[in-house]
């Protein structure tokens, strides 16, 4: 591919589910072109077939269905998460070095494009101390109750990112139940539908690309990697 000079950020969706699989040798191969300077930062929008990743903290008590759905060791940070049709997955390949110079400033940033695309949709969405991802306030379940909305968990391989963040639109939430999210059982899940949002995932896309594009570099759109991979036979 012929690599741009500008700092916008190539932004895909794709249109059709991704096999885990695909997706993760595709961002493997996309961080070591990145690192070289021979490929674009990207942004990738996909949904998966119901599945379970296992991140590199997993504990196996958390796995609580097994045999429920296809389980994946993602090679991200964090622990058991669940994915699926109805969220949306959103796989962000910055060079964080030249960007943000910190890991913890990078996480940051992600938290901060979640809060504001959840604010475009009058979704108040809260981090936690010692709790990883995006959580909201659920006063409907009793005193100090909340929910969990988006899941954060990264991966830098030379300094460029990798996975990414996950919000729930509409998924199945009981698909959750196989596991321990995220190892925290004290708290549940959520999505933008069981809080009564009901919104389409192209709204989402577009809310996520303003939110981006706000707070973090422009964007260009570009072809979905996964029809050029299956067109191509390669992972560029």
């Amino acid at each position: 591919m012929t690599k741009r000079t500008s700092d916008a950020v190539s932004w895909a969706i794709s249109d059709q589910s991704v096999a885990y699989a695909d997706a993760l040798a595709f961002m493997q191969a996309r961080a070591e072109a990145i690192a070289t300077g021979t490929a674009d930062e990207i942004v990738w929008l996909v949904e998966h077939p119901p599945l379970y990743t296992a991140g590199t903290s997993a504990r196996p008590q958390d796995l609580l269905a097994p045999d429920r759905f296809p389980v994946h060791t993602a090679g991200r940070g964090g622990q058991y998460t669940y994915h699926g049709p109805g969220q949306r997955v959103v796989y962000v390949m910055l060079d964080v070095r030249k960007r943000y110079g910190d890991v913890r400033a990078f996480v940051s940033a992600l938290e901060r494009l979640v809060i504001n695309t959840l604010a475009r949709f009058n979704i108040k969405g809260e981090i936690r101390p010692g709790r990883v991802g995006v959580w909201v306030a659920r006063p409907d379940k009793g005193a100090g109750a909340e929910d969990k909305i988006a899941a954060i968990g990264i991966r830098l391989r030379r300094w460029v990112s990798f996975h990414g963040l996950a919000i729930n639109v509409d998924p199945d939430l009981e698909h959750f139940s196989g596991i321990v999210p995220c190892g925290i059982s004290e708290h549940g899940v959520t999505s933008f539908l069981d809080l009564g949002r009901i919104v389409s995932m192209a709204e989402i896309d577009m809310a996520l690309r303003a939110s981006f594009e706000a707070s973090i570099a422009p964007t260009v759109a570009v072809d979905d990697p996964l029809a050029t991979t299956l067109a191509t036979g390669t992972l560029d």
